[in-house]
């Protein structure tokens, strides 16, 4: 994706917001915004912007789940299934 040919003034979003709107979900990529030929803001729409949010939050995850591995804190697989299975164990004697 060219940034480039993307990039509009204010002044044009001012006079021409519904079209801009518009171009933004057909299109689905988004604009920078200049004010005085310097860039201040960019506009996307909101199903890109909420599959952006996603992204960054599974990306977290990954991180926060690296930083476990990094740190020691994580428990082998046949642990967690073990103490799975126990727990079932436990309710069905229970029900």
């Amino acid at each position: 994706m060219r940034y480039s040919s993307q990039v509009k003034p204010i002044s044009y979003l001012k006079a021409n917001a519904a079209e801009v709107l518009a171009r933004l979900a057909e299109q689905r990529e988004p604009l920078v915004i200049t004010q005085n030929g310097e860039a201040k803001a960019v506009l996307q729409d909101v199903a890109s912007f909420e599959e952006t949010q996603q992204t960054l939050a599974l990306l977290k995850i990954l991180a926060l789940g690296q930083q476990d591995i990094e740190a020691g804190r994580v428990t082998p697989v046949a642990d967690v299934a073990a103490r799975l299975r126990g727990r079932r164990a436990n309710a069905d004697r229970q029900a």
